[in-house]
């Protein structure tokens, strides 16, 4: 029954998940979360810095992740195939479809009026990390519970990616060091 549920999971995820990985991560939440509980958001959170930093789709890494610890590695392959069969299935029948239609007003309209959208979910998705790193969640913010440190570690990285166009690897590492050279101040002035 684990092996039908992270099928269907992931086959929802793959289905509805336009945009990218990104904006998938409010559908992989709700699933592995809210639906099923079978990570909490704190492990959730691990689990998309996780996705970002090895390679391939943060989807499908995350299918991967979440299949080998619910079922091990039969619910990850399963997991997975549940995440990427729709995806082959609607780009097939969407390549044919745009080979056929491509020159037509109003599908470039329809194309034009999907961008906000997943503008919004990947915006929404950024949000719930955020509050998720800083705070607890998002009935325990308060200016006491703050986690500056994160703020701090926060804005250096949009600086270092936004202004000086630094690489992500080397920022997430740097992110990383930073974070870990908080925790052994805290623990020598402790």
């Amino acid at each position: 029954m684990i092996y039908l549920q992270l099928f269907l999971s992931f086959f929802q995820i793959g289905l509805f998940s336009f945009g990218g990985g990104y904006a998938a991560m409010p559908l992989i939440q709700g699933q592995i979360v809210k639906i099923h509980g079978w990570m909490t958001m704190s492990e959730f959170t691990d689990l998309i810095t996780i996705s970002q930093m090895t390679p391939g789709p943060i989807a499908v890494n995350s299918a991967t992740f979440v299949g080998l610890r619910v079922a091990g590695y039969a619910g990850a392959a399963i997991a997975t195939l549940g995440c990427v069969l729709p995806s082959c299935i609607i780009v097939t029948v969407i390549v044919r479809l745009y080979l056929k239609y491509r020159k037509q007003d109003v599908l470039q309209e329809i194309l034009g009026g999907i961008r906000p959208a997943v503008v919004a979910m990947i915006a929404s998705a950024g949000v719930s990390i955020f509050v998720t790193a800083v705070w607890t969640g998002i009935d325990m913010i308060s200016l006491a519970g703050t986690k500056w440190n994160l703020v701090v570690i926060f804005a250096v990285s949009v600086v270092l990616l936004r202004k000086f166009k630094l690489n992500p690897v080397w920022v997430m590492l740097l992110s990383g060091a930073m974070q870990v050279l908080c925790e052994v101040g805290t623990f020598l002035l402790s």
